[in-house]
């Protein structure tokens, strides 16, 4: 049974090891949490002019809205601002910066009545992060950019923490994603083809867990928690940042939550940055994650992003 932590005040070192049993933790915002999602609804604003970008959707064709966000996601991802205050969250939420590594924080959007649910506004199945190819002690920190409640976030499936589900992630290696199919989302606008692992059977979706917090507040839940997309009929966009975490303990300890039914290949942790530098994890941890899949694509991911 999955136990809820509300502004726990408990170490970095002891929340890690509840995540890994399974439990999930909510923060109220705090001052550089709420400077990211600011940060992020200026940019949003500036992307979308006049419209009020909630509302956006019922004013767009389907295929300029995701020109719109195609510009837009990129360019808040990989913006030096965004990593600062990642950096800054990370330090007000107590996590060792010298030992603690991010990935870039990705800008999300589900929107409403199934307006746009596939490639660059990916409305999420269940699925567990570990599927694609995450390391076992990832974390993950979801954060709403806009007042959110329940029928427009992102909820948890308890039930399946211990118990297996039958999938496809063997069909997934992180290198082949990263040079064939990473930079083809805003290409899909009905259909997504992309080899995305999902359960391969009937997901019993109830009893959920369905967080509300406010805008730069923060859910954390290990990447092998099973979760998805909240099916968003509230009438407006919803917009959310995510971005993960490892501690470089964890790493070199192989500890972790439990991989009970994942068998993707590669790793993504040549991705994440320390907190204190920016700099990569080292070749010697990287090299204890790594199976022999190479030479299958691009080990990091290198985006294209406008002038």
């Amino acid at each position: 049974m999955s136990i809820i932590y509300f502004d726990s005040n408990l170490s970095d070192e002891v929340r890690r090891k509840s995540l890994y049993e399974g439990q999930l933790f909510v923060f109220s915002p705090r001052p550089s949490s709420i400077a990211l999602c600011e940060f992020a609804r200026e940019m949003i604003q500036e992307a979308f002019g006049s419209l009020d970008p909630r509302k956006a959707q019922y004013s767009l064709p389907v295929e300029e809205y995701a020109a719109v966000l195609s510009s837009l996601k990129p360019k808040f991802i990989h913006h030096p601002k965004s990593k600062l205050y990642i950096q800054g969250t990370l330090k007000e939420m107590g996590c060792d910066l010298t030992k603690t590594y991010f990935d870039v924080p990705r800008m999300r959007s589900s929107t409403s009545d199934n307006y746009l649910t596939t490639g660059i506004a990916y409305a999420w199945h269940p699925h567990r992060d570990t599927w694609y190819s995450a390391p076992p002690c990832q974390l993950n920190w979801w954060l709403p950019i806009y007042d959110i409640d329940s029928d427009d976030g992102v909820a948890f499936h308890p039930r399946y923490w211990k118990d297996p589900i039958e999938n496809d992630s063997k069909k997934y290696n992180y290198y082949e994603w990263n040079k064939n199919h990473r930079a083809q989302a805003v290409q899909y606008l009905k259909a997504d083809p992309r080899p995305l692992p999902r359960p391969a059977v009937p997901v019993e979706l109830n009893p959920q867990i369905r967080p509300v917090c406010a805008v730069g507040g923060i859910i954390m839940f290990a990447g092998a928690q099973l979760h998805s997309s909240v099916p968003n009929n509230s009438g407006k966009t919803r917009f959310s940042i995510d971005f993960r975490t490892v501690n470089s303990d964890d790493l070199v300890h192989q500890v972790g939550a439990p991989n009970i039914d994942s068998a993707c290949t590669g790793t993504s942790l040549r991705d994440f940055l320390r907190g204190t530098d920016l700099s990569r994890i080292p070749d010697e941890i990287v090299a204890l994650y790594d199976d022999d899949t190479q030479c299958k694509g691009d080990l990091v991911y290198a985006p294209k992003l406008e002038a």
